[in-house]
């Protein structure tokens, strides 16, 4: 053999840039065997020993075990197959490291006490069936013994909370506040009735008496006012609610003193839960959809806005 083509723990450690003792490790794991021995007893390595040893060093960057490496480098099995299955694993763990961050981020952000940490990460590690089971129960438990609006049912199935495999911050919060939501019976109740209310396609009596221009108006008012970032509980309100009450005064006859805003509110208080209305905003951010302004409930506005000027 021409000894020219043989290599020293040492040089191997200079063309590869690993330590002495980890290459004698590998050696005497039998990764990377010496070729043959000097006649003083040192190990001496051919040119394919050297290029194991460099894939080796590449798979192990790559994050690799040692076992699958040596069944790399005995053609047990390809780079090919291996880079596939590790790639594949490396994409849950990054999932896994993306959640903990958003969950880490609530924490940091909310200045959550160690109970709610544990809830939220307890929710967030619910694996996407489990999460599904939790809205087929939901689903069941409201809409399964009541003769409810098909059309309603199916919205709710159809915009199903599904929270990303790389959830931000918000995503997480949304999620977390929403499996608690509809785990609560008494929303449950909630949205059975309003599934009931639109099954029998009953209107508030305020709308069907008000009439629907005075309703269409009313709406196109409140969306404009909350588009323009209107605080119901601010004084930039007042225009709107004077001008929509006057309206309402004129149609039913009554003067549009305080009473009258007070008798508004209740009536519209009737078609208005602020927990189903908070169940479709959580689902909107969990789903990453863009809220889009016409689809915002404009009766919670419209009540804290009279509720806002009566008080004052």
């Amino acid at each position: 053999m021409d000894v020219t083509t043989l290599y020293s723990i040492g040089e191997l450690s200079r063309r590869t840039g690993l330590p002495v003792r980890t290459i004698r490790f590998y050696s005497d794991s039998g990764v990377v065997a010496p070729t043959t021995r000097s006649p003083a007893g040192y190990r001496l390595y051919d040119l394919d020993a050297l290029l194991r040893l460099e894939l080796l060093r590449t798979l192990r960057e790559l994050g690799m075990d040692l076992a699958t490496i040596q069944r790399v480098l005995d053609r047990e099995l390809s780079v090919a197959e291996v880079a596939a299955a590790h790639a594949d694993a490396m994409d849950v763990q990054i999932r896994v490291l993306q959640l903990r961050r958003s969950v880490l981020r609530v924490v940091a952000r909310r200045g959550s006490n160690p109970e709610e940490t544990k809830l939220m990460h307890r929710l967030t590690q619910l694996s996407g069936e489990e999460r599904r089971h939790l809205i087929d129960d939901f689903m069941v438990g409201t809409f399964g013994t009541v003769d409810a609006d098909p059309a309603a049912v199916a919205m709710v199935r159809a915009a199903t909370p599904d929270l990303p495999d790389d959830p931000s911050s918000e995503q997480v919060a949304a999620w977390v506040e929403l499996a608690e939501l509809v785990g609560d019976e008494g929303f449950r109740a909630r949205m059975r009735r309003t599934a009931m209310c639109q099954a029998a396609e009953r209107t508030l009596d305020i709308e069907s008496e008000a009439g629907e221009e005075l309703m269409k108006f009313t709406r196109q008012k409140v969306a404009e006012a909350m588009e323009s970032g209107i605080d119901p509980l601010s004084n930039r309100v007042t225009p709107v609610i004077d001008d929509l009450v006057h309206r309402f005064a004129e149609v039913f006859a009554r003067t549009p003193d305080t009473e009258f805003r007070d008798w508004m509110a209740q009536q519209f208080e009737e078609a208005h839960d602020p927990r189903v209305d908070r169940y479709w905003r959580l689902v909107w951010i969990v789903n990453g959809w863009q809220v889009v302004p016409n689809l915002i409930p404009v009766y919670p506005w419209l009540i804290q806005a009279l509720r806002n000027d009566r008080d004052a």
